[in-house]
């Protein structure tokens, strides 16, 4: 027999990576071109091939991970105290702030 069956002593298989977004869930219809460098496709392959990812996969994880990145924020220990404090109890408004306000109060009116 070839391969390795599922429920042999058989030396295993490395695991397959599989890519967060299941493909059978939204068909792929749309279509991306750029150029790129000579270097800069040699990396992408490189990446695309140790991860087993498609490059087009590799580009969605990327852009994901950036969003995800911009989109949320780990606060180091001293900064979610503040965060925190400034939450339960808030300083007061300054006087700029309180002139802003009425400025823009005016302005939407």
């Amino acid at each position: 027999m070839y391969g390795c069956m599922p429920y042999s002593r058989a030396r295993k298989q490395p695991a397959r990576r599989i890519p967060a977004r299941d493909p059978r869930v939204e068909p792929k219809s749309e279509r991306l071109e750029f150029r790129v460098t000579a270097s800069a496709k040699k990396v992408i392959q490189r990446a695309a091939a140790l991860s087993g990812l498609s490059a087009a996969d590799l580009a969605y994880e990327g852009a994901r991970r950036i969003l995800n990145e911009h989109e949320y924020m780990e606060l180091s220990e001293a900064d979610r105290r503040a965060f925190l404090k400034a939450l339960i109890s808030p300083p007061a408004p300054s006087a700029a702030l309180v002139r802003a306000l009425k400025r823009h109060a005016l302005e939407i009116e």
